[in-house]
């Protein structure tokens, strides 16, 4: 059983559901600490007729570290209004942006609290989009609290998981001996992106996977799988 794991970020670029196509078991580090900057958890790019669309969801920093789980997103203000339109203004003529708009419609007409089930509903609605079989799960539902690499191979074994599945760049610092003395196998994979049809002029990489969505539609899956390389 191959098992990988991202935290739950924003509407997140096309890589992060890249990997849950490749795995049995997905899980979403929801339970460790919120970085203090420089996050993609609250934050991502979409392309608009200016070029990049920069759309952040703001949250409350009240001091001391927090767990992702615990960060509530600000209330009140006109932020979840603008966003949406923004969104609608930049994809109105993308083919296919007209059959998620209701979800965005509902999501960004009222907000929950916290800012990861703000982003899980997103997570939900596009791994069906990309026909993702893989079970989701929160680290914060095993009640797992090491740190990595340890983290990873606890989860991996808490699942009973052979494999644990990460991109080429992360296996240096997670360590295939450390899974191997633990029974386990690390796994890397590439993914390449290449062109895709976008509007509003040059194109733009590693944008927020709705572009590809409403750009591509029912397509947009096996566009995903093209980029990717083989398991090694």
């Amino acid at each position: 059983m191959i098992v990988s794991a991202y935290q739950p970020f924003f509407a997140p670029f096309p890589a992060f559901f890249a990997k849950a196509l490749l795995s049995d078991v997905f899980v979403l580090f929801d339970s460790v600490q919120f970085p203090n900057s420089g996050t993609w958890l609250n934050r991502n790019r979409f392309k608009c007729g200016q070029g990049e669309l920069r759309i952040t969801i703001p949250v409350v920093h009240a001091g001391g570290p927090h767990r992702i789980d615990e960060v509530r997103i600000c209330r009140g203000g006109s932020w979840a209004r603008k966003h949406l339109a923004s969104l609608r203004s930049a994809y109105a003529r993308a083919p296919f942006f007209e059959e998620h708009e209701p979800f965005l419609a509902g999501l960004f007409g009222k907000p929950p609290e916290r800012l990861v089930d703000f982003n899980l509903a997103i997570l939900k609605h596009v791994l069906v989009q990309f026909g993702v079989e893989a079970r989701v799960v929160l680290l914060s539902e095993l009640g797992i609290a090491a740190r990595e690499p340890h983290l990873s191979v606890e989860v991996c074994r808490r699942l009973g998981g052979s494999v644990f599945l990460a991109q080429r760049a992360a296996e240096k610092f997670l360590g295939a001996e450390t899974f191997a003395a633990a029974g386990h196998e690390l796994r890397t994979f590439a993914y390449h992106p290449e062109i895709y049809p976008q509007l509003h002029g040059p194109f733009i990489q590693n944008l927020s996977a709705f572009d590809l969505l409403f750009a591509c539609g029912p397509k947009a899956t096996g566009i995903l799988r093209s980029w990717l390389r083989p398991v090694v």
